[in-house]
C-alpha cells in the first residue's frame, strides 16, 4: 500500500511560493546597518571631496609630512618640496594635486568586494539587509555596463599596491627635517600607523588572496606561497574592518597634518 504526502498550500501555483505582500517579515532593526554605513560613507566622501579640492595645508615643510590626499603631489601647483617624483600636471583648480593615483585608488575601493556589498545595500537597496526584499523589478547582476568594471577589480589592486609603495616612501622621507637630519614625532607614529594599516587592507583584498593562492593544485609543493595565502586569508576574514578603519586613519592622518600645517598646534617633537 503506498500513500501520497497531501499538497502543501501555496499562494503561487507557478513557483511554490507562498504570497507574502510585506517586504520582510523581520522586525528587529534591519534598517539601522545600511543606514550607518550610508551615513558613514557620506560623511568621509564629504570630507576627502573638501580636502583634495581645498589645495592647501597639505604639506609640513619643517617636518616632510604630506597628507596621503596629496600624494604624489604632481601639479606644478604644489610646494617644490612636497613634490617628490616632479611637478607635471597644470595648476587648475578642478585638477587635484595627486590627480595621477586618486582615480586608481577611488576605482580600487569602489570595485573592492567589501564596498561594493556595503553601497549597494546602502544605497541602491539591492537588497538593503537579509530577508528584505529590494524595490528593483529585474535583477541582472553585473552583467552590464557599468557594473561590467567590476571586474577589473585585480588590476586596480596592482596600482594600489604602487600607490602603497609611495605612501611608504612618504612616511620614510618625513624622517628626515628641513635640515637634513633624522626627526621622530607624533607626525611621523601617524603617517607610519596609516600606512601599516593600508598595506593591511591591501593585502586582505580578494585578489591578493586569489594572485597568492590561486591556481594551485598542491600547497604542499610551494609552501612559501602556502603560508603566504595563510597570512592574507587570516587578514582577508578582517576584510571590512579594515575597510572602515583605513577610510578613519587616512581622514586622521590628513587631519592632522592640515592642523599642523596651518599652524593650529605643534608638531610633539621626540628627536629633533
Amino acid at each position: 500500500m503506498t500513500t501520497t504526502s497531501p499538497a502543501l498550500p501555496s499562494g503561487d501555483s507557478g513557483t511554490g511560493r507562498a504570497a507574502i505582500a510585506a517586504r520582510t517579515l523581520r522586525t528587529d532593526r534591519w534598517w539601522m546597518p545600511p543606514l550607518v554605513t550610508a551615513v558613514g560613507l557620506i560623511a568621509w566622501i564629504a570630507y576627502a571631496t573638501v580636502r583634495v579640492f581645498v589645495q592647501k595645508d597639505y604639506f609640513v615643510s619643517d617636518y616632510n609630512y604630506l597628507t596621503p590626499f596629496y600624494s604624489p603631489c604632481i601639479s606644478t601647483g604644489c610646494v617644490p618640496e612636497a613634490a617628490h617624483f616632479g611637478r607635471f600636471l597644470p595648476d587648475l583648480w578642478f585638477l587635484p594635486y595627486a590627480a595621477l593615483t586618486l582615480p586608481f585608488l577611488l576605482l580600487f575601493r569602489l570595485t573592492c568586494y567589501y564596498y561594493r556589498k556595503a553601497y549597494y545595500r546602502a544605497f541602491w537597496f539591492s537588497p538593503p539587509a537579509c530577508a528584505v526584499a529590494e524595490p528593483h523589478a529585474k535583477y541582472t547582476g553585473e552583467t552590464r555596463f557599468p557594473l561590467l568594471g567590476q571586474n577589473l577589480h585585480r588590476y586596480f589592486f596592482y596600482a594600489a599596491v604602487i600607490i602603497s609603495l609611495i605612501n611608504t616612501f612618504d612616511a620614510i622621507v618625513a624622517f628626515k627635517t628641513s635640515d637634513d637630519e633624522f626627526g621622530l614625532g607624533l607626525g611621523n607614529l601617524v603617517l607610519v600607523f596609516n600606512v601599516i594599516a593600508l598595506w593591511a587592507y591591501t593585502a586582505s583584498c580578494h585578489s591578493c588572496r586569489s594572485i597568492i593562492g590561486g591556481r594551485l593544485n598542491h600547497f604542499s609543493k610551494h609552501p612559501v606561497r602556502y603560508k603566504l595565502w595563510g597570512w592574507v586569508s587570516r587578514l582577508n576574514g578582517k576584510h571590512m574592518q579594515l575597510a572602515w578603519f583605513t577610510l578613519g586613519t587616512l581622514a586622521l592622518t590628513d587631519f592632522y597634518i592640515m592642523a599642523v600645517s596651518a599652524g593650529w598646534f605643534d608638531d610633539p617633537r621626540i628627536i629633533n
